[in-house]
Formats: C-alpha cells, sequence, structure tokens
C-alpha cells in the first residue's frame, strides 16, 4: 500500500472537468466586488462573502497602502516574538470596544482563531459540544483539543442538546460551541435556548460570527447583538474576510480569557502575525461600520427581497432568514453542476455545494450577496435564475 494511492484513485475532479461542469479554483483576472471577470466575461458575482462590499472602498485601499509604506509587506515573526506591531494592539482594542467585550485576540486567518481559541480552551477531561452544521474550522479546533472529548447534536435541535448534555460527566468542563449564522444554510443561531442549557448544565458559550458581523444587530455585531444576549455568550469569533474587508480573525472575552489563549494558543504562537496592510484595512472598515449604517441597511434590504423573490419563483430556500445568505437546493450533484454552469455561462458566478460540505442529497447552489450589487444586478440574477431553474425542472 502506497500512501499516494488515494490521490491517483481520486478521479472525480477530473471528470467533471472534462464534463465542463467542474466549478472550483476558477480564477478571477479583475474584481470590483459585485462583478469580477473570468474566462475574458463580466460575470456577476453572488457567491461571495464581501457582504458590506468593503475590499474596493477607496478609504480601506489607501490605508492598506499607507501601513504597507510605513510597516513593510511583512511582519516575519509570530505575535509572541518579534511579529506585534502597534498597529495589533490597537485593533485589538478597536476590536474589544466594537464588540463590547473586555479585550480580543487577533489571529492572521479566521480558521486559525478557532482552531487556537478553541483547542485551547478545551482540552484533557473537557467536553466539547457541537452544532452538527458548524463550520469546518470549529471542528478542525476540537480535533486540535488534545484530550477532549467532542459530543455533535442535530443542527438546531435543543432537545437532543439537553438530553445529550444530561447524559455528560457533571464535574467535567463543558464548551458548547455554535455558528451564528450558519454558511452553508443562512439561518440564525437559537441563543436563546443555547444560553438556557448552557446554564443548566454549568458550560461555556462559544459563537462564531463569522458570517453575522456586519450584517446582523443594529451596529453589526452579529447574531448576539442581534437576538439581544450579547452578555451571556462567554467568547465570540469572528473573521476578517468578509464585512470586515481584510483576512485575519479574532476572538473576544474576558480579560482573562484572552490573556490565557494569547500565552498556549499554538496558531497564534507558531505563525507569522497578520500583515500590516490586512490590519489597517480592518481598523477603517470598523469606522467606516460605525459612522455609516447605510451599508448595513442596503445589505439587509437586497437580502429581503432576493429570498422573497428567490421563493416567489418556487425555489427551496431552506430556513435561510435575515441573512445575505440563501442556498438553492438543488439536492442532486449532478444537477447542482449543471445549474452551476448554466449561471456561469451566462454571466453569473455563484457557489456549487455538494456533501461532504453539507449533508446527502442536500446539494446547493450557495448564493450571497453584497450591499453594492444594484437593483439591475439583482433583477438579471433573478431573470437568469428562473430560467436555469425550469430548464432542469428545479422550479
Amino acid at each position: 500500500m502506497d500512501v499516494f494511492d488515494k490521490c491517483k484513485n481520486f478521479t472525480r475532479a477530473k471528470e467533471t472537468m472534462e464534463a465542463g461542469i467542474y466549478p472550483y479554483f476558477k480564477p478571477l483576472s479583475g474584481n470590483d466586488g459585485p462583478h469580477v471577470e473570468m474566462d475574458g466575461h463580466q460575470t456577476i458575482m453572488i457567491g461571495s462573502n464581501n457582504y458590506l462590499g468593503l475590499t474596493h472602498d477607496p478609504r480601506v485601499v489607501e490605508a492598506a497602502i499607507e501601513a504597507t509604506r510605513k510597516y513593510g509587506t511583512s511582519c516575519s515573526g509570530s505575535r509572541f516574538l518579534n511579529g506585534t506591531l502597534d498597529l495589533h494592539i490597537k485593533l485589538e482594542h478597536e476590536l474589544a470596544r466594537f464588540m463590547n467585550r473586555e479585550a480580543a485576540l487577533i489571529f492572521s486567518t479566521g480558521y486559525m482563531s478557532n482552531v487556537g481559541a478553541i483547542s485551547t480552551l478545551a482540552g484533557r477531561d473537557d467536553y466539547i459540544i457541537l452544532d452538527k452544521s458548524d463550520h469546518a474550522s470549529i471542528y478542525a479546533g476540537t480535533w486540535a483539543a488534545l484530550g477532549a472529548t467532542v459530543k455533535r447534536f442535530p443542527h438546531k435541535n435543543i432537545k437532543k442538546l439537553d438530553q445529550l448534555l444530561a447524559s455528560l460527566e457533571p464535574d467535567r468542563g463543558k464548551l458548547i460551541v455554535s455558528d451564528g449564522v450558519f454558511s452553508m444554510e443562512g439561518d440564525i443561531v437559537n441563543l436563546k435556548e443555547l444560553i438556557r442549557i448552557s446554564k443548566k448544565y454549568n458550560a461555556r458559550l462559544y459563537i462564531d460570527e463569522a458570517h453575522g458581523l456586519g450584517v446582523l444587530g443594529e451596529h453589526g455585531r452579529g447574531a448576539c447583538e442581534y437576538l439581544g444576549y450579547e452578555k451571556d455568550v462567554d467568547v465570540v469569533m469572528s473573521t476578517f474576510s468578509k464585512s470586515l474587508a481584510s483576512l485575519g480573525g479574532f476572538i473576544a472575552a474576558s480579560e482573562e480569557v484572552i490573556n490565557f489563549v494569547k500565552h498556549f494558543a499554538g496558531p497564534l504562537i507558531f505563525s507569522a502575525s497578520p500583515t500590516p496592510a490586512a490590519t489597517a484595512a480592518v481598523l477603517k472598515t470598523l469606522e467606516i461600520i460605525r459612522k455609516e449604517p447605510e451599508h448595513m441597511e442596503r445589505l439587509r434590504r437586497i437580502s429581503e427581497k432576493m429570498r422573497r423573490e428567490f421563493k416567489n419563483l418556487g425555489f427551496d430556500i431552506g430556513v435561510s432568514k435575515d441573512t445575505p445568505i440563501i442556498p438553492l437546493y438543488i439536492r442532486n450533484d449532478e444537477k447542482t453542476f449543471l445549474f452551476w454552469r448554466r449561471l456561469f455561462d451566462a454571466g453569473i458566478f455563484a457557489n456549487a455545494v455538494i456533501p461532504p460540505a453539507v449533508p446527502p442529497e442536500q446539494a446547493l447552489i450557495r448564493t450571497s450577496f453584497m450591499s453594492t450589487h444594484s437593483d439591475e444586478d439583482l433583477d438579471k440574477i433573478l431573470d437568469i435564475c428562473g430560467k436555469v431553474g425550469k430548464d432542469l425542472g428545479i422550479i
């Protein structure tokens, strides 16, 4: 047995390429946010997580350029040793203030934020309890939590969660981890019940706000603010690569929790720190979100329109609610690839998602919207999706 046999035997990607329906790793040769250039053609992008459309805001771009001029392109070291800039400290202060928390800690990617925080906070003799639909980075954090016992409950099934917690040893530490907004379904955590359950069983609560930050809540702090339970959540995490128009991630919590993670999280200690450009871009984006709520309001109006109109066309959008993530359930892998290809040929890029990224027979086209999509863009998207859906017998 050769360890590389699995590589030789993996043929599915090549087969879909030969069939002309391979939807992944498509290169962009131009990008202004809602429109991108692919294969020499202008395409409307409805697959991005650039929810507020700020990656091309001139103020954000200029902040990144100025930081690069001052600090260079890289810190060339970890936060623990030589890689901490005054910009990093400033951003952590601003994030803590924005999230109404005592402290915050930034990582070089959102994925590393979850891996670092979860694996540091839970370990030997602890339980980590996950919603089955949690993001892959959360699962990776549990795999890195050496000695911890991982338990899962069906998506948002509070009754099953209660039964699960009742079966666990009461004197062991427990960390419940859930997405705030689920990245494929577009639905929102049942936070009120998670809080009730966590208090009942003396568990700590960790919420991933990657798709909620800048999208939900009066101030854009995410699902916890939107649902009115910020003070009852122990740790919040989010990324910079979505509404915050950059690359990286952070956790926010009490001072003692942040201080502990800061000194024990391997992905923080042994990785190069966020670049000056990435850090400065987040600082400027936070400023814009505070001062210009119209970006979030525009996104909310777009999301409501597209959810309503997709339903009117006859699409199954599942349980998507109040977010710019709207899945179009196809429930067949080949038809999902065909749907994606027909959209692409018509000038629209969406995301084709098949198992194992979603449960079996739950294949979907993941659409997501930006505040910078024009009304003309939206009408064109609906028109084309409707035609393709009817041609393929989906609606």
